[in-house]
């Protein structure tokens, strides 16, 4: 497994996927089975799929390159930018009559010496798979095939994007996504905290993070509770990401602080469809509802900006008691 940021490429670097490609490519000397293929995957998908089946198809084939590729209508075809018809295979008459098209997912499985050539000697200036590489590929006859995926998968590049597919895992009860998956569980890393604590709190269809301490009168609905997150008495959360802290802080390091604000929510905050990224400061009586209905809203010096009607506060920022955004 190789990250785009583990060395640098020479030229021009956007950290895209061709980026990583060649990463990958510079790594693979000894002819060995193992080093024969790399897998392109992105960071900002949600997704569950069997990569040994994608790797199988491509292997079985003696592909160059093989585009994980999802079915779609006509109308997000042409919001994805690269799409194709395809013919059908894996799914029933009524889906591929529906569905009559396939987009790239921006994932792929690659045979290491045809992506060297690509990248090294043919398109050595190429920031994009999809829209530079592949074509040019395809032109110079190489083996190029997709490999349909119909399961669930989701861009979360966006702000948008990143919030809804959120706060849908708490959809009730059979959310399009689940990380409770019997067959294939989605784990996150340890870090040995404390179980959640509730006081006297009404908590609905959401999921809280470990370490997180909710008091007394708060109501919490359809929200996503981040780890170490401490939301005071009487709050009101509505539709909410919170992201949590990365640490505990200790009574002397708050001392530090303006009026000693602790991280988290202060005691009669109401926050409704919003993005709180960790460790920010959000005072007493503070309301985050977007009053005035804003779509876009540049105010990174106040704290927060607003994007697709989604108020984001920004890490580390300090919202004052009584603020109305």
């Amino acid at each position: 497994m190789i990250s785009r940021d583990s060395k640098p490429v020479a030229g021009n670097v956007d950290g895209g996927p061709t980026d990583s490609g060649k990463l990958a490519a510079e790594q693979i000397h000894v002819p060995r089975p193992c080093r024969r293929y790399i897998a392109e995957t992105m960071g900002d998908h949600l997704y569950r799929m069997n990569y040994q089946d994608f790797v199988h198809r491509h292997r079985l084939t003696n592909a160059d390159i093989t585009v994980a590729a999802l079915p779609c209508n006509e109308k997000q075809a042409s919001a994805f930018g690269h799409a194709s018809r395809h013919n059908c295979a894996g799914l029933d008459a009524a889906r591929a009559a529906q569905e009559p098209y396939i987009a790239s997912m921006g994932i792929y499985v690659l045979k290491a010496s045809a992506i060297r050539q690509l990248l090294n000697e043919s398109f050595p200036e190429a920031n994009d798979f999809g829209s530079e590489v592949i074509p040019g590929a395809q032109a110079m006859g190489k083996h190029i095939q997709a490999y349909l995926f119909d399961g669930y998968w989701e861009d979360i590049g966006t702000i948008e994007a990143f919030y809804s597919s959120n706060l849908a895992l708490t959809d009730h009860p059979n959310p399009a996504f689940s990380f409770y998956d019997r067959d294939a569980p989605i784990y996150t890393m340890s870090r040995f905290l404390p179980p959640s604590k509730v006081q006297d709190a009404e908590v609905r269809n959401s999921i809280l993070g470990d370490g997180s301490v909710i008091r007394a009168a708060c109501r919490i609905n359809h929200s996503v509770i981040g780890l170490r997150t401490l939301i005071s008495e009487g709050c009101t959360v509505d539709d909410a990401l919170i992201m949590g802290s990365d640490y505990y802080e200790t009574v002397e390091e708050c001392a530090l602080v303006p009026g000693c604000l602790p991280m988290g929510l202060g005691p009669g905050c109401t926050v409704r469809k919003c993005i709180i990224d960790k460790n920010a400061r959000i005072g007493a009586d503070v309301q985050i509802i977007n009053k005035e209905g804003v779509l876009e809203s540049n105010r990174e010096k106040e704290g927060f900006v607003i994007k697709d009607g989604i108020v984001v506060v920004i890490k580390d920022s300090i919202i004052k008691n009584n603020t109305i955004i």
